[in-house]
């Protein structure tokens, strides 16, 4: 997988691609720790205070996915 990762261009275009990409990786990055640490037996609040967002944030983000 190639990710675009200009962060500093004078190309707007390149810039947002590069914008995008990264939130794409993260949200994945995210989703698989999340499972990681639910199959790992984490708590709800454990998980939330590791990603510095409420417990119910987490879960109405991840909770419906397993």
């Amino acid at each position: 997988m190639r990710t675009v990762t200009e962060t500093s261009t004078p190309d707007p275009a390149l810039g947002f691609r590069s914008v995008v990409e990264m939130r794409k990786l993260a949200d994945r990055l995210e989703r698989e720790h999340v499972a990681t640490a639910r199959a790992a037996g984490w708590s709800w609040e454990q998980i939330g205070d590791a990603l510095g967002v409420s417990k119910q944030a987490v879960h109405k983000k991840h909770g419906g996915k397993r």
